[in-house]
């Protein structure tokens, strides 16, 4: 070794700070703007002139410190240790009484004010763990925490905030990536960064004509030069920069007058000591209300993980935390809100949304227990030979998937109780109204009354229509408007059917509440009309809703009301739906699915096509109609938004009548519309009145138009793959040929993969497998899922997850049912709050 110099250069000074901001971040090559090799390289040859032996030089020169492992980058920085006149690195205290979480780095603290790069420093694992104040729990009003009026907690209760549980579990929509510390010279336009130096200036101005306009500017620089600030109407923050004050700064800079400015950027002022919760790193973006910015929440919630975070009780036992590599609570709640880095939220969301599949899943597997156990049902007994001639009436034979679907319904019949709570779900054309038949046909030949409850009077009078069709082939059927009454071969009395919706005459709808109320209607087809006081049906077994999502809880409870028993209940979805989507929509249901088409079943074909070949779509219709064949046009919005670049059905209905389609008869259809004109327009349709039928989404469900041959979607790109596919099931159901036409002015990279995904294939439920991974459970059925519930931080496409969180409940459930076991009472909480959060889709 060489004598050492009286005064180490400058860069001995930097290397140092540098190689003990490396220990602390786990040599994980961040302390570098570039990387250390960035370093290395700018001062090799110093480092060589500063060594007289050309070994030592070359252990700490010739080296690629980017490519090697931590703990290789751990040695070379031992031997830069040696070889250099640097401090030994401080030896921090371990907090025994936080381990790191199962599956992720293990966080460590950021370094002192010193280093080139940092900010601010990051809280300790210790503080960020303490018990809350004065023997309080994290369920005590959020007015316990500093700062917080009376006029600040009705402001946080708009956000749902009411606990201080609520603050910590009110988690950010995004987060801003401020961790690329740079030099001022080193600044971008555009580019996000964070920056540091020291006021060198800073004064409230006025701008604009008269100076109406009162902003803060004000200039720092660093060793590299200076830049400008300025925060537009917040003339304020020019009282809280002191000169010579250190601040970090964080935001993009923009060109402005040929010189970077930065733009309202998010800004603190740096103290030793002080932890980063506005710069310098993944910084929080959170949901706000009116009189409450991004800094004030982001204070306050930054005191309640400090000072209260240690409340919160882990209801997880450690084995399923190192079983399934979930992270403990506490530590998810931390990097949720300020994560290390993005595999750290990553971390800390799968393990808050487990949480709450875990609770969902309990729930709706209680429910099921409750159902099952609690409830008595009525056995309705199978007359087989009933139903053998019922199907061999038909006049086609039931596929293989409806055989096992009518099977499974019929087995739920004839046990009794608990009471059948069953999901029949098939796309379009899969013939579900064939299996409900014989479901109702059942609890008839036994004796009892049915009932199926449809969203809209066209779908009420197509179900109707659909099974007197099916009921044709019995003997001595007799039909009026609104009653068919059939015989059945081996039951002695005549099995009759009624419709009732809101368009039902009165004295027919007299007739039809007269001869329910007496037990003499076996079958009774009708809208909500089925629960209006007045309708009674004593002896119903079998309720039925179809397309069920369009329903309220509170009116599927009041249909299984109408009965004198706890009726059976069957719910019918066009929709197929994802497994992971099924278990958490209909955990506490047993669902049967027909997953085959009935053969002859034509396949529609399938196009996506660009906006400049709009018009050769609409030639094309044009000549489908002169063949006496009808179309669907289907538009996204009701009216033009200035968010939604899509064409409007309403605007577009008369461009359409007047210029594209002027000797056409073409209808209007949307959701704005009364009930009675959307059936109105639907009948006209259906009745071959309307040549083109103008609609909007609504048209999704209940009308089948066996002569429309063209469903041609403008904006497609704006709809899920399920729904889409849902419109192409409303045509291809005659004997002609059948085209869905997709049109999308400029879809995005996964609309593309979407449309291209349903040109391609025509499996229903494959599609909404891809619908879901691409797209996420959002809006799956096209409107808001009444049965979703708002789930935080989960997502349905977790299906791993989702299994995990499955097999969890369903072992708890045989182990402790109602968990009262002492060791469960902390997820029973969590579990029973779940539920006050979403009881009103859960119900």
């Amino acid at each position: 070794m060489t004598a050492e110099p009286s005064s180490p250069p400058q860069w001995v000074e930097a290397l140092g700070k540098i190689l003990e901001l490396e220990d602390l971040r786990g040599y994980n090559n961040s302390a570098v703007s570039g990387g250390m090799d960035r370093f290395i390289q700018h001062w090799a040859e110093a480092i060589r002139d500063y060594l007289e032996s050309s070994a030592q030089a070359l252990d700490l020169v010739q080296v690629e410190y980017g490519s090697m492992t931590p703990e290789e980058r751990r040695k070379w920085a031992s031997l830069a240790r040696k070889y250099l006149p640097l401090p030994p690195m401080p030896v921090e205290p371990q907090d025994a009484t936080a381990p790191p979480p199962t599956g992720s780095p293990t966080p460590a603290p950021e370094p002192r004010q010193s280093a080139p790069n940092a900010a601010t420093s990051r809280p300790r694992s210790k503080s960020s763990r303490s018990a809350p104040p004065g023997g309080l729990d994290v369920d005590a009003t959020v007015d316990r925490l500093r700062g917080v009026s009376s006029r600040l907690s009705a402001r946080l209760q708009r956000l749902g905030v009411v606990t201080v549980r609520d603050l910590l579990y009110l988690f950010p929509r995004r987060h801003q990536d401020y961790s690329h510390t740079i030099k001022i010279s080193e600044a971008l336009p555009d580019q996000e960064c964070t920056v540091v130096g020291h006021v060198w200036d800073a004064r409230a101005v006025k701008l604009g004509a008269g100076g109406r306009l009162k902003a803060t500017e004000a200039v720092i620089s660093d060793e590299s030069g200076n830049v400008k600030l300025i925060w537009f109407g917040q003339d304020y923050i020019a009282k809280s920069l002191e000169p010579n004050a250190r601040i970090a700064i964080s935001g993009k800079p923009s060109i402005h007058r040929g010189q970077l400015v930065f733009e309202s950027p998010d800004y603190e002022v740096v103290e030793d000591g002080q932890t980063s919760i506005h710069t310098g790193r993944l910084t929080p973006v959170y949901p706000l209300t009116e009189g409450l910015n991004g800094r004030n929440l982001r204070r306050l919630i930054h005191q309640a993980l400090n000072e209260w975070l240690g409340g919160l009780e882990e209801v997880l036992p450690v084995e399923t935390l190192q079983e399934l590599g979930l992270m403990s609570v506490r530590d998810a709640v931390m990097q949720a809100h300020y994560p290390d880095n993005l595999d750290a939220w990553d971390a800390a969301r799968r393990r808050l949304a487990f949480d709450e599949l875990l609770s969902l899943q309990l729930a709706v597997l209680a429910r099921r227990r409750r159902w099952n156990q609690g409830v008595t049902g009525v056995p309705i007994p199978i007359n087989r030979k009933v139903l053998r001639r019922f199907v061999d009436s038909l006049p086609f034979p039931l596929t293989a998937a409806q055989r096992r679907c009518v099977t499974e319904i019929l087995n739920d019949l004839d046990r009794g109780a608990p009471p059948m709570n069953r999901l029949l779900q098939g796309e379009v054309g899969s013939g579900k109204t064939v299996v409900v038949l014989v479901a109702l046909l059942s609890a008839a030949a036994a004796g009892y009354q049915g009932a199926i409850m449809v969203p809209t009077e066209v779908l009420a009078e197509q179900h109707f229509q659909t099974i007197t069709e099916l009921l044709s082939g019995l003997a001595q059927p007799v039909k009026d408007t609104n009653r068919i009454t059939v015989y059945l071969e081996n039951h002695d009395q005549p099995i009759s059917v009624g419709l009732l919706t809101g368009s039902t005459r009165a004295r027919a709808r007299r007739e039809l509440t007269q001869l329910a109320a007496e037990g003499n209607l076996d079958l009774l087809v009708g809208t909500h009309a089925l629960i209006q006081s007045g309708v009674d049906i004593p002896n119903l077994a079998l309720a039925v809703m179809d397309e069920q999502h369009r329903f309220g809880v509170t009116q599927r409870s009041a249909l299984r009301r109408k009965g004198a028993e706890n009726p059976h209940t069957l719910v019918l979805s066009a929709t197929p739906i994802p497994r992971t989507l099924s278990l958490t929509l209909y955990g506490d249901l047993d669902i049967s699915t027909i997953d085959e088409l009935p053969p002859g079943r034509q396949e529609v074909r399938t196009r996506w096509l660009g906006p400049d070949k709009r018009d050769a779509a609409y030639g094309f219709i044009q000549r489908q109609v002169q063949e006496g064949r009808q179309a669907f046009i289907i538009y996204p919005l009701v009216e033009e938004s200035d968010a939604v670049e899509a064409k409007a059905a309403t605007e577009d209905h008369q461009r359409l009548s007047n210029e594209v389609f002027p000797g056409l008869r073409v209808g209007l259809l949307h959701g704005r519309m009364s009930a009675k004109d959307k059936d109105r327009v639907m009948r006209q349709f259906r009745d071959g009145d309307l040549d083109i039928l103008v609609s909007t989404a609504v048209v999704e469900v209940g009308i089948d138009v066996p002569n429309a041959t063209v469903m041609l979607v403008e904006g497609a790109d704006r709809f899920g793959l399920s729904q889409l596919h849902q419109f192409r099931g409303r045509v291809g159901r005659g004997q002609h040929r059948s085209y869905c036409i997709l049109i999308s002015d400029d879809p995005s990279a996964i609309a593309k993969e979407r449309l291209s995904a349903l040109e391609q294939n025509n499996d229903g439920f494959h599609l909404a497998e891809v619908d879901l991974e691409l797209r996420g459970p959002g809006d799956f059925f096209g409107t808001r899922q009444s049965g979703l519930p708002d789930l935080r931080m989960a997502q349905l496409s977790d299906r791993e997850l989702l299994r995990d969180a499955r097999q969890v409940a369903e072992t708890l459930m045989e182990e402790d049912p109602n968990l009262e076991a002492p060791e469960h009472a902390p997820l029973a909480r969590q579990v029973t709050r779940f539920l006050n959060r979403v009881s009103d889709e859960l119900s």
